[in-house]
C-alpha cells in the first residue's frame, strides 16, 4: 500500500506541473465585454453555381435579377450589403444580417408565367458554438406542383467553420470561402431542386464592428501576427469613409451662393453589370480601385461632391463630380474614369468623364445619354432615381469597341442638394473592406474554396504573458514535454489497435 501511495503521488507531479505552466503562461480572461455592433458589410455568395447555370441555360431558358441593391461580383457571385447585426468578441457569438435579393426565372409557360420562380433574400449568418448557420427569406414555386411558398429567416445551409477562432478583439470579421451544406429545411424551400445534404457554393463576408467598450486598464497591442486559422477581426481601425471625411471639412464660406447653386451632390452609376462580371471574372482576373472620394456601393458607384448649377424654370442641371474609378486586369485591361459630369437639358441627361486608356487621356467624353423628364424636387433635394442608360458611340470608342453605340448599359441616378442642410440618399454599405476583386479563392462552382479564414481573433501581444525565472520555466516546459509525450505515445498505441 506504502508504495502504491507514493507511486500515485508521483503521477501527480506532472499534471501539478503543468497546471502550473498553464496558470503562469496564459493571460488574464478579460472581463465579459459587451455584445459590440455591427455597422456595415457584404456578403458574397453564388448560391450554387450549377443551379445558375441551369436557370440560364438551354433546358430552363431563363434569367435573373438584382433587386435592393444585391450586386455581382467575380464569376457568378452574388453581394449582398449593409450587414447589421452583433458580435461578442469573448465568446465568438456572431450575427449579422445583410440586404437585397436575388430574383430567378426560367421555364416560360405560354400565358407568360414561369414553372421556375424563385426569390432569396436578407441572407443572414448566426455563428455560435463553433458551428455557423445561414438564414434567408425564400419565396418560391415546388417543382412540379407549382405550389408557392414564402418562408422568412429559414435556416438554409449549415457552414463549416473548420475549427476557426472567431474570439477576438478587433474592429473587423472577415470570413472567406465557408463551406456551406443545404439543410432539410433548405432543400424544402429551394423547391425540391436539391437534396439535404447537397454542396452549396462557399460563403464569404467582412462585417465592420464598432470599437470595443474602454474598461479603464491599459490593453495589450495587438502584434498583428493572427493565429494558424488566420488573423481573426482586425485591431486596426477601419479607414474612414468619404462621407466621414467630408464632414470634416473646414465650414464653407457664409458667402450666399447665387440662385440654383448646387451645396453637394452625388452621381450613381455602374457602367455595366457584364463588365463588372467580366473585370474580376475568369477572364481578366482584374479589379477596380476607387479614389478621390469615389464609393463603392455594390450594384453602382458612386461619385460625390457635386458642384455645379441647377435651373428650376428650364429644367437644366450642369453638375461636376469627385473620385475617379480604374479597372485592371488581364490582356491589357487598364480603363480609368475621372471628372464625371452630368448635364441635363431638354429632358435628355448625359453622363461624361475624363477617359485614360492605353496611356493617352481623353476629355469630357460623353459616355452615356439617360431620360431626364422625370427630374424630382422636393426637401431641398433634386433626384433622379435610376435612369435608363445607353452607350454613345464616344463611348464605345472608350470601351475599345467592346460595346457597340446605342448598347443599354446600367441606370444613372443622381441627387443634389440645393439646401446645405438637405441630406442625400444613402449608399448601400459594403463595409470598410470593400472593393472588387477576384480574391475569394473560391472557384465559383460550388465546391469549397482553398481557405476559410475569418479575421476574428487578435493575438495576444508577447508583453502579455508573464517572463518566469530561466530555471523554473526550464524546468516546468521540460515536465510538460515529458507528460506530452507520454500522451502521444498511448494515442499512438490505440491507433495502431483501432486501424
Amino acid at each position: 500500500m506504502p508504495s502504491s501511495r507514493r507511486t500515485r503521488a508521483f503521477s501527480v507531479v506532472p499534471f501539478a506541473l503543468l497546471t502550473a505552466l498553464s496558470a503562469a503562461l496564459l493571460p488574464a480572461t478579460p472581463a465579459q465585454a459587451a455584445s459590440r455592433t455591427v455597422q456595415g458589410g457584404r456578403l458574397d455568395w453564388g448560391i450554387k453555381s450549377s443551379f445558375q447555370s441551369y436557370v440560364t441555360g438551354p433546358i430552363a431558358r431563363g434569367s435573373y435579377s438584382l433587386v435592393g441593391g444585391a450586386a455581382t461580383v467575380g464569376d457568378g457571385r452574388f453581394r449582398f450589403h449593409s450587414a447589421t447585426g452583433s458580435y461578442d468578441s469573448d465568446t465568438g457569438t456572431f450575427t449579422a444580417g445583410f440586404s437585397g435579393s436575388v430574383h430567378f426565372l426560367g421555364h416560360r409557360e405560354s400565358n407568360g408565367t414561369y414553372q421556375l420562380d424563385m426569390t432569396i433574400s436578407r441572407p443572414t449568418v448566426r455563428i455560435s458554438g463553433g458551428g455557423g448557420i445561414l438564414y434567408v427569406d425564400i419565396a418560391s414555386k415546388a417543382k412540379g406542383s407549382g405550389k408557392v411558398s414564402t418562408s422568412s429567416q429559414v435556416a438554409f445551409a449549415s457552414l463549416a467553420l473548420g475549427g476557426i477562432n472567431m474570439r477576438g478583439g478587433g474592429n473587423v470579421v472577415q470570413l472567406t470561402n465557408l463551406p456551406a451544406t443545404l439543410t432539410a429545411q433548405g432543400a424544402r424551400s429551394f423547391a425540391g431542386y436539391y437534396t439535404a445534404g447537397t454542396a452549396l457554393d462557399p460563403v464569404s463576408l467582412s462585417a465592420d464592428v464598432e470599437g470595443a467598450p474602454a474598461t479603464g486598464a491599459a490593453k495589450p497591442k495587438s502584434s498583428g501576427s493572427g493565429t494558424a486559422a488566420g488573423s481573426a477581426a482586425e485591431s486596426k481601425k477601419p479607414p474612414k469613409k468619404p462621407s466621414e471625411e467630408r464632414s470634416k471639412k473646414p465650414a464653407k464660406s457664409p458667402a450666399k451662393k447665387a440662385p440654383g447653386a448646387i451645396e453637394d451632390g452625388a452621381v450613381d452609376w455602374g457602367v455595366r453589370r457584364t463588365f463588372r462580371e467580366y473585370v474580376t471574372g475568369e477572364i481578366a482576373h482584374g479589379r477596380w480601385t476607387l479614389s478621390g472620394g469615389a464609393q463603392d456601393g455594390g450594384a453602382l458607384f458612386r461619385f460625390p461632391r457635386g458642384e455645379g448649377t441647377y435651373d428650376k424654370k428650364k429644367q437644366t442641371l450642369d453638375a461636376d463630380f469627385a473620385g475617379t474609378i480604374r479597372f485592371t486586369g488581364a490582356q491589357g485591361l487598364d480603363l480609368a474614369l475621372d471628372g464625371v459630369g452630368v448635364n441635363v437639358e431638354d429632358g435628355e441627361g448625359t453622363l461624361s468623364a475624363d477617359v485614360t486608356g492605353g496611356g493617352t487621356t481623353t476629355r469630357d467624353v460623353p459616355l452615356v445619354t439617360f431620360e431626364a423628364k422625370h427630374l424630382k424636387a422636393g426637401k431641398g433635394l433634386v433626384t433622379l432615381t435610376e435612369a435608363p442608360a445607353k452607350l454613345t458611340a464616344e463611348g464605345a470608342r472608350a470601351f475599345n469597341s467592346m460595346y457597340r453605340a446605342g448598347t443599354e448599359m446600367d441606370p444613372v441616378s443622381l441627387s443634389v442638394a440645393l439646401d446645405p442642410g438637405a441630406a442625400l440618399p444613402a449608399l448601400p454599405d459594403l463595409g470598410s473592406g470593400a472593393g472588387a476583386t477576384s480574391g475569394a479563392e473560391g472557384s465559383g462552382n460550388g465546391r469549397p474554396g482553398k481557405s476559410a479564414e475569418p479575421r476574428a481573433e487578435a493575438a495576444a501581444d508577447a508583453s502579455s504573458v508573464p517572463v518566469l525565472p530561466l530555471g523554473i520555466a526550464a524546468g516546468v516546459l521540460l515536465a510538460a514535454g515529458g507528460a506530452f509525450a507520454v500522451v502521444r505515445m498511448r494515442r499512438a498505441r490505440l491507433t495502431d489497435q483501432a486501424g
